[in-house]
C-alpha cells in the first residue's frame, strides 16, 4: 500500500470491509427528523450510568424519554422515574425495538451485550447512542460497523472527550505542529478506593432473569456479586482497560491516526481484589506502534491515586497535558514555544469529573444534532471498534503472559 494512512484504511480491525457503506446506508435510512420534531428515546439497561445519561438528555430540547428496559425490578423501576409518565416499560429489549413509536435509543447494558443490542436496533431502524467499549470481543467489529452502514443508522459511541472543548482544542495545537515529533504518550487512570472489596450483596433472585442477563456468556450459577460488578469478570467485562483507558487512549488514536499496534505488553495484580475480581485492580500495558513511531503507556490502579485520570502527548518541543477539566501546554527547557492552557469547571487536576460536568451533554447533543442531520457523529462504530481492539490486545497480552502482536498487512 502507498501510504500508511492507505494501510490503515484496510485493517479489519477498524471493520474496512464495511467502510464502503457509509454513504451508501445513510441515503437509505427510514427517514430524517426536522429540527421540531420530538425525538422518542427508549432507554435499555437502566443502570447507574444510564440513568445518569438519562438525567442529562432531558436538557436537550425536543427529547422524550419514551420507553425504558432492563431485566432487573430495581433498575427498570428507577429507570421509569426518570422517564417520561407514560413511557413504555418492559424486561425485553427486542419489545422495545419492535416499537414504531421509538426513534433512537440509549444502550447502558453490560459489555457483552453492547454488539447485539446495537446490531439489532440499527436492523430496528433505531439510532444508537451506546456506551464504551463498544466491543466485548474484538470478532464483533465488522458486525456492528456494517449494520451502521447497511441500515443508515447513526450510532454514537460513549467516548465524550471527543466533544468537550478543551480536547477539540488540543486536537488543533496537535496539527499545528507546535510540540514537536510526538513519540510518547502517557495515559492514567488511578483511584485510591475501598469500593472494590467485596460488599454483600443481597438481590432477590426472583427479581430479574438472570439467563437473560448472561446472553452468549457462558452458563453459571447466579451470583449478586458478579451481577452488579460485571466489569471485572471476563464473561461480562474487561476491567480497567476496557472501562477506563478506552477514554484516553481514544483521543491518541483520534490525534495521532494510530493504526494497530504493532505488540502490546501489560502486567497486572490483584493487589486488593485476590480471590474476588478475575481482572487487575493494578495494570500497566505498553502499546508499540512501529509505523507511527510512537509509544502509547498506559498505567491503571484502585490503590493509589497519584496522577488521577490524564494523559500527556510528549512532543519534542513541548508536552501537551489534557484531563477532563484542562489542557496545559508545557513546554521543554530549550524551547521557544510560551505555556498556554484552558481550564473548564472547578475540579482537582486529574479529577474524573468537573463541576459542571458538561462532557456527556455535549456528546449527547452532537448525537441528537447527527439524528437529525443525519450527519456523522463524532464517535461513530468505527471510533469505537478501533479503540476497543487495542485494549483486547492488551487485554490479551496480560492474559498470555506474553508480548502480543497486532495485525500485519
Amino acid at each position: 500500500m502507498s501510504s500508511g494512512k492507505d494501510r490503515r484504511k484496510f485493517l479489519t480491525g477498524l471493520g474496512a470491509s464495511a467502510a464502503g457503506l457509509w454513504s451508501v446506508g445513510a441515503k437509505s435510512a427510514r427517514y430524517s427528523y426536522s429540527a421540531n420534531e420530538t425525538l422518542n428515546i427508549g432507554c435499555i439497561g437502566t443502570g447507574g450510568r444510564c440513568r445518569s445519561l438519562m438525567r442529562t438528555i432531558k436538557k436537550v430540547p425536543g427529547v422524550r424519554l419514551a420507553a425504558v428496559c432492563d431485566i432487573w425490578d430495581d433498575h427498570l423501576e428507577k429507570g421509569r422515574e426518570l422517564a417520561d409518565p407514560a413511557a413504555f416499560t418492559s424486561k425485553h429489549y427486542h419489545d422495545l425495538l419492535e416499537s414504531k413509536h421509538i426513534d433512537a435509543v440509549i444502550i447502558g447494558s453490560p459489555d457483552h451485550w453492547h454488539v447485539p443490542m446495537t446490531v439489532d436496533a440499527c436492523k430496528a431502524g433505531k439510532d444508537v447512542y451506546v456506551e464504551k467499549p463498544l466491543t466485548h470481543d474484538p470478532s464483533e467489529g465488522d458486525a456492528v460497523i456494517r449494520a451502521q452502514n447497511e441500515y443508515g443508522r447513526i450510532v454514537q459511541v460513549g467516548m465524550q472527550q471527543r466533544s468537550m472543548p478543551q480536547f477539540r482544542k488540543a486536537y488543533e495545537i496537535i496539527q499545528s505542529g507546535v510540540l514537536g515529533k510526538i513519540h510518547k504518550v502517557h495515559l492514567t487512570w488511578n483511584r485510591n478506593t475501598d469500593k472494590v472489596r467485596r460488599r454483600p450483596v443481597n438481590i432477590d433472585p426472583s427479581s430479574l432473569n438472570w439467563k437473560q442477563f448472561l446472553g452468549s456468556a457462558r452458563e453459571q450459577p447466579f451470583d449478586p456479586y458478579r451481577f452488579r460488578n460485571w466489569r471485572w469478570f471476563w464473561d461480562f467485562g474487561g476491567g480497567i482497560l476496557t472501562d477506563l483507558m478506552v477514554h484516553y487512549h481514544d483521543v491518541a488514536n483520534w490525534y495521532l491516526d494510530l493504526g494497530n499496534p504493532t505488540t502490546a505488553t501489560t502486567i497486572g495484580d490483584n493487589f486488593i481484589t485476590a480471590g474476588l475480581w478475575e481482572t487487575p485492580d493494578t495494570i500497566q500495558t505498553l502499546l508499540r506502534f512501529e509505523e507511527e513511531q510512537v509509544q502509547v503507556y498506559f498505567e491503571g490502579t484502585f490503590v493509589n491515586a497519584r496522577n488521577a485520570a490524564m494523559l500527556e502527548f510528549m512532543g519534542t518541543e513541548a508536552t501537551l497535558y489534557l484531563d477532563r477539566g484542562r489542557y496545559e501546554v508545557l513546554p521543554e527547557k530549550e524551547s521557544k514555544l510560551a505555556p498556554s492552557h484552558m481550564i473548564l469547571g472547578r475540579g482537582a487536576r486529574g479529577a474524573d469529573f468537573y463541576d459542571p460536568p458538561v462532557s456527556t451533554l455535549l456528546h449527547l447533543q452532537n448525537w441528537v444534532d447527527c439524528i437529525h442531520s443525519r450527519g456523522r457523529p463524532r464517535a461513530p462504530a468505527e471510533v469505537g471498534v478501533k479503540v476497543a481492539a487495542d485494549a483486547h490486545l492488551a487485554n490479551l497480552a496480560y492474559r498470555n503472559g506474553r508480548v502480543e502482536h497486532g495485525q500485519q498487512v
